[in-house]
């Protein structure tokens, strides 16, 4: 179990540094579809009314915001986690930290992803993640904070 826990960790890491780049440099979008089981789902919930995109439909928006120059740099990063593995699926609830730059205004928030896998003949692959912004009336309880 600990090598499950450890390629979880790193499938996790390939995540964040294919939708992570600074300024004048490209994410690696693409790498994320090597991530995925196909038919996985994003979902941003943030909004009012929730956002879930396959992984195509998830890099379609984001690559536009980057090529049009709207987003000029991004960093996630994982600053605490929670992973349990039973069998051939797996959960991993993350705490994030994330900054960049979207049309001129800074971007410099946190919150929290859940992420599932599933084990397949390849190894672990993400089968669906979810994740929420702090916010106004709504902190990360103590128990998430980087450990």
């Amino acid at each position: 179990m600990g090598d499950d826990r450890a390629e979880l960790g790193r499938l996790m890491q390939r995540f964040l540094r294919a939708v992570s780049f600074g300024e004048g440099e490209r994410p690696a979008y693409g790498e994320l579809r090597d991530l995925f089981v196909e038919g996985a789902r994003l979902t941003k919930t943030s909004d009012a009314v929730p956002d879930s995109a396959t992984v195509d439909a998830f890099i379609g928006p984001r690559q536009a915001s980057v090529d049009s120059g709207a987003l000029a740099s991004f960093e996630e990063v994982e600053v605490g986690e929670i992973t349990e593995i039973f069998g051939n699926v797996a959960h991993r609830f993350s705490t994030y930290e994330k900054r960049g730059i979207l049309n001129g205004v800074a971007i410099n928030a946190r919150g929290a992803i859940s992420t599932q896998f599933i084990r397949t003949p390849d190894g672990w692959r993400m089968s669906s993640m979810a994740w929420d912004d702090e916010r106004a009336g709504l902190e990360l309880p103590s128990r998430y904070h980087a450990r």
